[in-house]
């Protein structure tokens, strides 16, 4: 008769997820229209780390790209610029 394994010591590989595609999907989808996503953006740009914005593209003749990529400090400029930080 072998030894009985013991449950507590198994550490999970973490191959695959636990939660459905769906549920990650919706949780994402949510997060990105929330309030707390603009708070945690403002926060790490203030810290001054590289933060990136969807902003309207100003070129009106690009149809094809109606929202661009731009970093936070080229659309609000540094942040100790105009913004006093407490």
């Amino acid at each position: 008769m072998g030894k009985k394994k013991s449950g507590t010591t198994y550490t999970s590989k973490g191959q695959r997820p636990n939660v459905s595609k769906a549920t990650r999907k919706l949780q994402r989808r949510v997060y990105m229209k929330s309030l707390d996503r603009n708070i945690n953006q403002t926060t790490a740009w203030r810290q001054g780390k590289r933060v990136m914005l969807t902003v309207p593209n100003p070129n009106k003749n690009e149809t094809n790209k109606r929202f661009i990529r731009v970093e936070a400090t080229e659309y609000l400029g540094m942040p100790g610029e105009r913004y006093i930080i407490k």
